[in-house]
């Protein structure tokens, strides 16, 4: 059994994170991830194979409350979720920390202040280099220091659907992206600014995520070691059951097992649920750090609807997704709680809708499909999911997730997608066309679509009622800590992906106290731009 000083299961926004940082502690740190190094190859950018053959999503089976199977929108690769993901980087509102009654419930207090996780939230910018602009943001939290890359610019159409908010009294800006564009040097720019970017993987390592800027620098300092192939099964834990001992392996088809000083899980929030009700023993019947039975509770994945609008004229854009809108965030006309928020989402094109609505498509011949795209706009809008304890994940008999889930907060997504439309007009869009689709999703189950999950092993300071303390740490377990999205106690209108990657670099500064190695935080790569 081969010995570290730090294990980190799993290398997404969380996982990829925390090693980056630790990397330079000279301690022994092992990576376990599940999948392998995402390929770089032209099919990369080929729409049908991401969006019909979904060549890029796992295999697994969960089921839902009733017993239906269905295929999670989950990506097991290095880097994790990042690999496909937007790279739209927000922060949370500072509000989101305190409590927040919504029409449809509470959305509850974190255990530390907006101000405690600014400055990881500035470091995590600058290491996922996240182009954007201060201060046009009406809900923009506080900021020690301005983005460490000027904001994209809109191409015509949606700079014009900007001007035309901004004349109609909105609050439009330019949304936090993390993609590695240098516009004002393009032939040292690694973006290429496609159209083959959110919801695609990138062979040009063009994106912010966590492979490319976190894992990678990280395995340049020889302490570093990546298993690949490598599924954590199950923790094993001493004679009191008070720290982690083993980490049993499935690699490869064989068991293995290693141990660490530090055990750090981050598998996403179901997964990362499941490993903790997987490794339940004598001393931890229900699961381990379970005593409070909150362990898959409280799941959250927000609210989400992916809509496009019908432009009257063409819409030429490639890289569509330079502008959000928070008007609505806190508040809307006439509704006195929070809504979400507005962003816009990658170009759709003809083999998307045909991926995501095979039936209603079928028939559909390809020039029809291909002058919708060419004359959609596409949006996304996000609501607060709230948390809620019969919101949760098991495991079933066999080992499989089980996502036992109702929506929470269904009153103010109904009213953003109401608000939006009515404001269709404003932006030279055809009034009576916003119509659904599953971007991301792929599916008519909504619950498959679990990009943004979160919650399942929330922390607090009481620990009757969350897993984890303000350290990200396990009240029950002296050296197990949980640092993706399984952490959150609430989860905001916004994308989480910042939010993990600035909770990694906290729980990564504790953890190297605890070490006793100095702090250094890491830097971007300084690759051209």
């Amino acid at each position: 059994m081969d010995a570290y000083d730090v294990i980190i299961i799993g290398t997404g926004a969380g996982g990829g994170t925390l090693a980056r940082y630790l990397a330079p502690s000279g301690k022994r740190i092992l990576l376990l991830e599940r999948g392998d190094w995402l390929p770089r190859e032209p099919e990369n950018w080929d729409t049908a194979e991401v969006f019909i053959n979904n060549r890029y999503i796992s295999k697994d089976t969960w089921y839902d409350k009733h017993g239906n199977g269905f295929q999670p929108q989950v990506h097991y690769y290095v880097g994790g979720a990042t690999k496909l993901y937007g790279a739209a980087l927000y922060r949370l509102r500072r509000e989101d920390f305190g409590q927040l009654q919504h029409h449809d419930g509470m959305s509850p207090a974190w255990p530390i202040s907006y101000e405690e996780m600014e400055p990881y939230y500035t470091m995590a910018e600058q290491l996922y280099e996240v182009h954007g602009n201060r201060g046009e943001d009406p809900t923009e939290p506080p900021a020690s220091g301005p983005y460490p890359y000027p904001a994209l610019h809109h191409e015509p159409r949606i700079q014009q659907l900007s001007d035309d908010l901004a004349a109609a009294g909105y609050r439009p800006f330019h949304a936090p992206v993390g993609v590695r564009l240098n516009e004002q040097n393009m032939p040292y720019s690694i973006c290429v600014r496609c159209q083959h970017c959110d919801g695609f993987p990138c062979p040009l390592h063009a994106k912010s995520d966590a492979e490319t800027l976190a894992v990678r620098p990280a395995l340049q300092a020889p302490n570093v070691t990546l298993l690949t192939h490598a599924h954590a099964v199950r923790l094993e834990t001493n004679l009191a059951g008070t720290a982690v001992t083993q980490v049993v392996v499935d690699h490869e088809g064989h068991e293995e097992r290693y141990s660490a000083d530090i055990v750090v899980v981050s598998a996403g929030a179901a997964n990362s649920a499941k490993l903790l009700l997987m490794s339940a023993s004598d001393l931890h019947p229900h699961g381990l750090a379970n005593s409070s039975d909150q362990v898959g509770r409280n799941y959250m994945f927000h609210l989400s609807q992916a809509v496009l609008a019908l432009s009257r004229e063409p819409n030429e854009t490639r890289f569509q997704k330079t502008l959000g809108l928070n008007d609505f965030y806190f508040r809307g006309p006439d509704f006195d709680y929070p809504m979400g928020n507005i962003q816009m989402i990658g170009k759709s094109e003809p083999d998307m809708y045909r991926g995501e609505k095979p039936l209603a498509t079928k028939l559909a011949p390809t020039w029809a499909l291909a002058d919708v795209a060419r004359h959609a706009v596409d949006f996304w809008l996000s609501t607060e999911d709230l948390p809620r304890p019969d919101n949760r994940v098991t495991v079933s008999r066999d080992g499989h997730v089980v996502l036992d889930y109702t929506p929470s907060n269904p009153t103010a997504a109904k009213r953003l997608y109401h608000q939006l439309k009515s404001m269709l007009s404003t932006m030279q869009l055809h009034e009576d066309h916003l119509i659904h689709r599953f971007a991301y999703m792929k599916t008519d189950i909504p619950i498959a679509g679990v990009a943004h999950q979160a919650g399942t092993c929330r922390f607090g300071t009481d620990p009757a009622t969350s897993v984890l303390d303000a350290h990200c740490k396990a009240h029950e377990l002296d050296n197990l800590y949980v640092v993706d999205t399984s952490f959150f106690p609430s989860i905001g209108a916004v994308n989480p992906a910042l939010t993990a990657m600035a909770n990694a670099l906290r729980v990564g500064e504790h953890l190297a106290g605890r070490l006793g190695v100095s702090y250094a935080p890491p830097a971007a790569t300084g690759a051209p731009r």
